[in-house]
């Protein structure tokens, strides 16, 4: 005999054990961008390669601006440019007692100089006052030569970025399991990496059913609604680090649904449905899905529960098609869809994605509430809710009404009342989901 109520938990349990993550691939760094790091990424070539200069000025011994200042400034011989991107001075050239050489930020800081003195503290090679800015190539005497008069005195080291200071070959740059963002990307690619071998983002084909569904800008017509489901949960995908594909909505046709699905396995690493999962009359997707099984995998199909948990008490899950893709089909009430997405589609998601961690962070807040919050004996509530970090409180947003979608759009975290749990009074701690 088939159970007849499951658990948040349990629920959750029997889908993150059945979603395997996707098999690594080597991509080329753009396109890793939001994918999770399979092995070890160790540094090869230090960063910085080798000493430059972290400031426009010249190129320096310390023995010879000892003591400098605008009275007494210390007065050195330029002896050449140094260029960002160039090998530096000539093989034969060394900054020698009683000279400098004019140099670039990034540039090689060339040998026998210690240090650089920023542009400001020296003259500029004008002869007259501070410096504001180095003199272009151009407006400076031939082959940069000439004199230089130093202000200021520094210490070795000075303005100067050393070799190997931000990482060392052999330094792990980053490790197995990091998800390559913007930052990933630059330090990757500054230590000469191309490629990496990655966990691809999930693709999530989302869609929502109902014959009384649609699409925004169009004409509404009696009894019909903008279907806001699939843009939400598309959107949500996405954020969660996927690539999600949106269908329109699909009329309450068993055939046409099951086909729709069918078609769009083929891009498929997980699909959500939206809609047609409870006991009405034209509950299509459970009657589309009720039936689909994997010939090859035992249990294979779509499973259709009632869980202990408001909103979102219907829920499907199962796998269907060849390659055996995630199915999850939720309920259609907007506030239901999103909040059963957070909880079930989202760790999923991560899952697919090799992540180990793959729940929303959660957090203990007093609840904020003129009254106290009511809840169904036997089941675990989800309510909107505002949280304040700072003041350690929770504020209730809208009821508890699943097509409550504005005051979705004004909530940051989920407040959430366990099953044994039917009332709670004003000042009460309790777990809150953080959405932000």
């Amino acid at each position: 005999m088939s159970r007849t109520i499951w658990s948040v938990d349990e629920h959750l349990d029997d889908i993150l054990a059945s979603v395997r993550p996707l098999e690594p691939i080597e991509l080329q760094l753009p396109d890793a961008q939001g994918c999770v790091l399979v092995e070890d990424v160790v540094v090869e070539v230090a960063l910085p390669p080798f000493d430059n200069s972290s400031m426009d000025g010249y190129a320096v011994r310390i023995a010879d601006v000892e003591g400098a200042s605008e009275e007494f400034p210390a007065v050195l011989t330029v002896i050449g440019d140094v260029a960002a991107g160039s090998a530096g001075l000539a093989d034969d050239q060394v900054v020698g007692p009683g000279q400098a050489a004019r140099i670039m930020t990034g540039a090689p800081l060339p040998a026998g100089a210690e240090a650089v003195v920023p542009v400001e503290w020296t003259d500029g090679g004008t002869g007259e006052g501070p410096a504001a800015a180095m003199r272009a190539h151009s407006d400076a005497p031939e082959d940069a030569t000439g004199e230089v008069r130093v202000h200021r005195p520094v210490v070795v080291g000075a303005h100067v970025r050393e070799r190997g200071s931000d990482v060392k070959p052999g330094d792990l740059a980053l490790a197995a399991g990091s998800v390559v963002g913007p930052p990933q990307i630059g330090l990757l690619a500054a230590i000469g990496c191309a490629t990496v071998v990655v966990r691809p983002r999930p693709r999530v084909v989302v869609l929502s059913t109902g014959s009384e569904l649609v699409q925004p800008g169009e004409q509404l017509t009696g009894g019909q609604i903008y279907d806001s489901n699939s843009f939400a949960l598309t959107a949500a995908a996405r954020d969660a680090g996927a690539i999600a594909y949106r269908v329109g909505a699909v009329a309450d046709d068993a055939e046409t649904l099951r086909a729709t699905i069918e078609d769009q396995l083929i891009r498929a690493d997980i699909v959500v449905t939206t809609g047609g999962v409870s006991v009405g009359a034209y509950d299509v997707v459970k009657e589309a899905l009720s039936s689909v099984g994997d010939e090859d995998e035992p249990g294979g199909g779509v499973e259709f529960r009632k869980l202990a948990m408001q909103p979102g008490k219907p829920q499907g899950f199962g796998s269907i098609g060849p390659d055996h893709t995630p199915l999850l089909a939720l309920p259609g009430n907007p506030v239901s869809s999103y909040v059963s997405f957070e909880l079930f589609v989202r760790p999923a998601i991560r899952a697919l994605m090799g992540l180990t961690d793959v729940h929303r962070p959660t957090a203990r807040a007093r609840l904020s509430a003129e009254k106290a919050l009511t809840s169904p004996d036997g089941r675990r509530q989800f309510l909107r809710g505002r949280y304040d970090a700072e003041a350690g409180t929770v504020t209730p947003v809208g009821g508890s009404g699943s097509h409550l979608i504005a005051a979705l759009a004004q909530a940051d975290a989920l407040i959430v009342v366990d099953e044994d749990v039917t009332s709670v009074e004003p000042g009460t701690e309790t777990d809150v989901v953080l959405l932000g």
